[in-house]
């Protein structure tokens, strides 16, 4: 299909042998964006039957959530009639491909980015980044030194590989290039957001 699919992008595969032991590593295609935030995240697999998502699991800093949460959330998925025909159309595609396979074991990882909420956690980091400079400015008896410059912008070293994705300030367009599970909202949708959909 011309990577037109939502089950995973494999890059490589390698094998590590250490002291006669060997290590498979599988290198796949991340689902989610290098430089947007992934706010909330659900292993969906259309069934309730204890799918919820366990305490242990919901301690975690960005816990992933089953399908009773994505019901009990009362989450919508709002991506327009035509996004809408285009998704169901690759599921269908990916789920026949599995069935002819005779595999079953696979869930739909949804991760939603909230453009509100990154905006208001960027506020607040830029207002940290401040008041820390302002902290450091008094501390040191003027001179910021080695501080992060006002802004917000981390220096780089000279040598210092840059991930061109992650400096790459987000204008409200996802980049098909790096995020190709990525679904912007339609117009409609009561809160900014943008879906990431991947078969896993």
């Amino acid at each position: 299909r011309h990577a037109n699919t939502l089950l995973p992008q494999y890059l490589g595969m390698y094998r590590l042998t250490v002291n006669d032991q060997e290590t498979y590593c599988l290198i796949m295609r991340n689902v989610f964006s290098p430089r947007l935030n992934i706010h909330k995240k659900y292993d969906l697999k259309g069934s309730t039957v204890d799918r919820q998502a366990s305490d242990k699991e919901k301690a975690k800093e960005l816990p992933t959530y089953k399908d009773n949460d994505f019901i009990n959330d009362g989450i919508n998925i709002h991506v327009g009639a035509e996004s809408k025909d285009r998704l169901l159309e690759t599921l269908q595609a990916d789920t026949n491909f599995l069935a002819n396979l005779n595999l079953m074991d696979y869930s739909l990882l949804v991760g939603i980015h909230d453009l509100d909420k990154a905006e208001q956690e960027l506020n607040e980091s830029y207002a940290e980044e401040e008041n820390g400079a302002v902290e450091e400015d008094e501390d040191s008896g003027g001179s910021l030194g080695g501080s992060v410059p006002k802004g917000g912008d981390m220096p780089t070293p000279p040598d210092s590989p840059v991930c061109p994705t992650v400096d790459m300030p987000f204008t409200g367009e996802v980049d098909p290039m790096f995020e190709p599970f990525a679904i912007k909202c339609s117009e409609d949708c009561p809160r900014k957001e943008i879906y990431f959909m991947a078969l896993i």
